[in-house]
C-alpha cells in the first residue's frame, strides 16, 4: 500500500515541477547593444524566477515598430513585453492598450530615482505605462586623433557650419575615412529622428499653430538641402541604407571622423572589444544653427505590457528586474560600469565608479535634462516632441517623409520636389484625420 502511494506521488511531483516552469513570456525588443546584454543576462532572472522562462524576439528597429504596432492594435497577443519608446507609450496608454506599471512596485524599486523627464515621457495623465530601460539624448561624437592631426579643435557647442567645415577637412575616402556619418535609412525613428532635430535648430517646425504642415517652407528647404549636400559630399556611400546601428558600426570601425546621434552609443564606443576608436573618441553637444531649441532629442527605450498579455504578473516581474538598480549593478559586474544602461536613474550619475568609467556621463545627463519636448522650436507649435510629433498619425507621416528625404539624398528627386510631395501627402493625412478642413 505504501509502495503504491509512493508511486502515485511521482506524477504529482513531476506535474508540480513542470508547473513551476510553465509560464513563458515573450519579449519583443530592438537589436541595440544594451538589449543584447539584457538578453544574455536574462538567465540570471530565470535563475531567480524558476517558474518563468523568457523567449526573445529581437528585431531591427523599423521591423520592431511595425510588428509591435500591428500586434497591439489587433490584440494579437504575440508578445508579453514590448520595447517601445516615449512616442508610443502615452498614445497607447491613452487608448487603454497598455497595463499601468506604477502600481504595486517593490519597495526597493525607488521610482523617485528615475529621472523626471524620462518618467514624464512614459506617462499619460500622471500614470506610468512603461518603465525605462535606458534613456538618451543626442550629441556629437568625434575622433580626437584626426582632429589633432588636422590642427582642428571641436567647440563644446559646435554650430552646423563648424561641422561642415570639419567634415570637409577630415574627408579622406581614399584612406577609408569619411568626414561625417549621419542617418540616411528612411523611417520615422531612423532618418527622421535625426532630421527633425536638424529642422528645428534651422528654425523650422512640422506644423503651425493650426496643425497645417510646414514642410514646403524656406526653413525645411534650407535644412534638408544642407543635410543632402553635407552627406553626399563627405559621407560614406550607400548612406540611405544606414540607420543608427549601421552608423555606429561605421564610427566604431574607424570609418567616420564625426557622427551626430544617440548618447547611448557612447558606452559602446568606449569598449575596446567593440570599438577600434575606444581611445580616440570624444564628445561635444549636438550642433546648432539658428536656435538651440530642438537641436537634441529626448528618448527612452522602455518596457511595457500589452493588456492582451495572458502573463501580466510574470511580465511585470521581468520589467521590474530589468529596470532596477540591481540590474544596473549586475551589468557593472559582468560588463563594467561604462556599459550600464544610461539615462534613467539619478543614482547612476551619483555613482563614482560610473562617473570615472564613463567620461561621457556628465554630458549625457546635461543633454537629457536640457532637452524640452514641450518647446521643440523657438516658434509656437501645437505639438509635443522633438524628434517626433506626439500624435498617432506621425508614425506613418514620419516614415513617408523619411522615404521622400531618402530619395532626395539618393539623387532620385530634388530637395524641392521631395518637400513639395511631402507637404501634399501630410496635408492629405491631416485633413482626413480632422485636424483642419
Amino acid at each position: 500500500m505504501l509502495g503504491l502511494r509512493r508511486y502515485a506521488l511521482v506524477p504529482m511531483l513531476l506535474a508540480a515541477a513542470l508547473g513551476r516552469a510553465e509560464t513563458r513570456i515573450t519579449i519583443a525588443t530592438v537589436n541595440n547593444g544594451d538589449m543584447i546584454i539584457m538578453q544574455r543576462l536574462s538567465k540570471e532572472f530565470e535563475k531567480q524566477n524558476p517558474d518563468i522562462t523568457v523567449n526573445w524576439v529581437i528585431l531591427e528597429e523599423n521591423v520592431l515598430r511595425a510588428r509591435v504596432t500591428t500586434d497591439i492594435a489587433t490584440r494579437g497577443s504575440q508578445f508579453d513585453v514590448l520595447t517601445i519608446g516615449t512616442y508610443e507609450t502615452p498614445i497607447w496608454g491613452k487608448r487603454g492598450w497598455l497595463a499601468r506599471l506604477d502600481e504595486d512596485l517593490p519597495a526597493g524599486y525607488d521610482l523617485d530615482d528615475v529621472l523626471r523627464p524620462i518618467r514624464d515621457g512614459l506617462s499619460y495623465q500622471g500614470r506610468l505605462y512603461a518603465l525605462p530601460f535606458y534613456g538618451e539624448s543626442s550629441f556629437t561624437f568625434y575622433r580626437t586623433d584626426l582632429f589633432e592631426a588636422a590642427g582642428l579643435k571641436m567647440p563644446d557647442q559646435p554650430a552646423w557650419d563648424d561641422i561642415a567645415r570639419f567634415a570637409k577637412a577630415l574627408h579622406h575616402p581614399e584612406k577609408g575615412i569619411y568626414g561625417i556619418c549621419l542617418r540616411g535609412k528612411p523611417g520615422w525613428g531612423e532618418n527622421m529622428g535625426f532630421i527633425s532635430t536638424l529642422v528645428h535648430t534651422f528654425g523650422g517646425r512640422w506644423f503651425d499653430e493650426s496643425w497645417r504642415p510646414q514642410l514646403d517652407t524656406p526653413e525645411w528647404r534650407e535644412a534638408i538641402d544642407f543635410y543632402v549636400k553635407l552627406v553626399r559630399s563627405y559621407g560614406p556611400p550607400g548612406i540611405t541604407s544606414d540607420g543608427h546601428n549601421e552608423c555606429r558600426a561605421l564610427f566604431a570601425t574607424g570609418k567616420c571622423a564625426m557622427w551626430v546621434d544617440a548618447t547611448v552609443a557612447a558606452s559602446y564606443m568606449f569598449d575596446p572589444a567593440e570599438s577600434k576608436v575606444a581611445d580616440k573618441v570624444a564628445f561635444a553637444r549636438a550642433p546648432v544653427r539658428k536656435s538651440p531649441a530642438g537641436c537634441q532629442w529626448l528618448w527612452s527605450w522602455a518596457l511595457a505590457i500589452p493588456v492582451s498579455s495572458q502573463h501580466t504578473k510574470e511580465a511585470k516581474r521581468f520589467i521590474q528586474w530589468a529596470t532596477s538598480k540591481e540590474y544596473i549593478r549586475l551589468v557593472a559586474r559582468t560588463d563594467g560600469w561604462a556599459a550600464v544602461p544610461p539615462g534613467t536613474r539619478r543614482s547612476t550619475y551619483e555613482e563614482p565608479r560610473y562617473v570615472k568609467a564613463a567620461p561621457f556621463a556628465g554630458l549625457t545627463l546635461q543633454a537629457i535634462l536640457a532637452a524640452d519636448p514641450s518647446h521643440p522650436t523657438d516658434r509656437p507649435v501645437p505639438y509635443f516632441g522633438i524628434q517626433y510629433v506626439a500624435i498617432p498619425e506621425f508614425q506613418s507621416i514620419g516614415t513617408q517623409v523619411g522615404q521622400l528625404v531618402a530619395a532626395a539624398l539618393a539623387g532620385d528627386t530634388t530637395v524641392e520636389q521631395a518637400l513639395r510631395s511631402a507637404q501634399q501627402a501630410v496635408e492629405r493625412t491631416m485633413r482626413r484625420a480632422g485636424y483642419f478642413q
